[in-house]
């Protein structure tokens, strides 16, 4: 009975809490057993917080006895992505350039998930530095991916995914500036969920891209993550079960239906038809005017990169990946005025959006174009990963250059998933639009 706990969702685990049916120390001490036992374990986690995870579910229990839960996820276990600071643990981002980095406090968003009693279990892998859709890291780990061995589990919050597809977190918390929270949730069959930039706390994580980051959850399901995001908040979740009527959703023709490959295709083709027969309107709309912004995205991320990373990898590019120091180090040559035209254009470009999918409840597409690439292949040629890592994050971009909360579903097709993107700041909007999708899906 125990081990199923490994595969409940969060909101079900809390509802066991609730009801006298868990133990949140047992709960904690099977998700830390399994961490321990498994062959992965240290692709997967960076750092198991055994003490903290053991003292917190303690207090969960104590709470749980006298009837003062503070939150329908009071004593649920989970993992935290490695830019998130914890107190007194290391926090490295992936990177060699951070080895041994270890901060006073914890991040913002763990402090409220622990004022609202989640668990603590540890610190989950990713892309170094955060900086590629792929999950693959040569210089700390590459976590493993749950449909394909020999594949890279995606990112950047790579270890986040795979710590809840393997069963050994309940949920994963992450951070998404290209996608990183999405094709890694999608490419393991399960649910993410990227915020509202601005939306969570970003004081005391590692930044990537100060202008894109955002904070949000890896989980199994829509219920998780409003829960899981409504802790990180501090605040309430939404009441998921208020009617919305027929979804009015809209297939986003531009760039996001190009070059499809075969199975996400089938995979999201498979699930509109199920969201049709459940009675969703679904139309095609195009926006011309979003391939502008594609075009100039690069030196938009880069240059906000380069600025915060620059003294720390100058002064050892050496300890980087090849890929991730060519890619951020572009940001070394982007103009400031061409910066800031290309910020002006991309607001204009933003509002048009806005205008064009007003109407809809969300826009819908395939999470990623391609499947999970083979780890090896990666490595081997560097002209493949260039190009397999722009593919895997190009439809989870439209989500962070026009300022849009997404969610990922999976589709019944392994490693592929169906994004609906909402309106911007509408992030409780979009879950409901979300668990009503998700219905119609399983």
């Amino acid at each position: 009975m125990m081990d199923d706990w490994r595969w409940m969702t969060a909101t079900a685990l809390g509802e066991g809490i609730a009801s006298g049916a868990i133990d949140p120390v047992a709960l904690a001490e099977t998700y830390l057993d399994a961490i321990a036992a498994h062959p992965m374990r240290d692709r997967i986690y960076a750092r198991v917080t055994a003490d903290r995870a053991r003292a917190e579910a303690a207090a969960a229990a104590a709470r749980a006895r006298a009837g003062l839960r503070r939150g329908p996820l009071d004593g649920v276990p989970i993992s935290w992505k490695d830019l998130f600071d914890t107190a007194g643990v290391a926090t490295e981002a992936g990177t060699r350039l951070m080895a041994g980095r270890t901060p006073d406090a914890d991040a913002e968003v763990l402090r409220n998930a622990t004022a609202a009693g989640l668990v603590c279990l540890g610190k989950t892998h990713l892309s170094e530095i955060a900086f590629s859709g792929l999950g693959l890291n040569p210089m700390t780990a590459t976590p493993p991916n749950v449909n394909d061995a020999d594949a890279v589990p995606g990112g950047s919050s790579s270890g986040a995914a795979a710590s809840v597809a393997f069963g050994l977190a309940a949920a994963g918390i992450g951070s998404d500036t290209g996608g990183s929270v999405r094709i890694p949730a999608a490419w393991n069959d399960i649910t993410g969920f990227k915020t509202t930039h601005g939306r969570l706390s970003l004081a005391g994580t590692v930044p990537l891209c100060l202008t894109f980051d955002s904070v949000g959850p890896l989980c199994r399901s829509v219920q998780d993550a409003a829960l899981l995001t409504a802790a990180l908040e501090g605040s309430r979740a939404p009441d998921l079960c208020r009617a919305t009527g027929p979804l009015h959703l809209a297939i986003l023709d531009t760039v996001a239906m190009e070059d499809l490959r075969d199975a996400p295709l089938a995979g999201f083709t498979a699930a509109t038809d199920r969201l049709r027969d459940a009675g969703a309107q679904i139309t095609h709309l195009s926006v011309p005017d979003l391939t502008k912004a594609f075009a100039f995205a690069g030196p938009l991320y880069t240059a906000d990169s380069w600025a915060w990373w620059r003294e720390r990898i100058e002064a050892d590019p050496e300890a980087m990946f090849a890929q991730i120091y060519e890619r951020i180090s572009a940001g070394r040559d982007v103009k400031a005025a061409d910066y800031i035209a290309a910020w002006n254009t991309l607001r204009r470009i933003r509002a048009t959006w806005a205008a064009a999918t007003a109407a809809f409840d969300a826009v819908i597409m395939p999470t990623a174009p391609i499947l999970p690439p083979h780890a090896q292949r990666l490595l081997d040629d560097s002209d493949y990963y260039k190009s397999e890592n722009l593919l895997a994050l190009r439809n989870t971009r439209v989500a962070n250059l026009m300022d849009l909360p997404a969610v990922t579903l999976p589709t019944g097709t392994p490693s592929c998933g169906i994004m609906l993107c909402g309106h911007t700041g509408q992030d409780d909007r979009l879950l409901r639009v979300a668990a009503v999708a998700e219905a119609a899906l399983t």
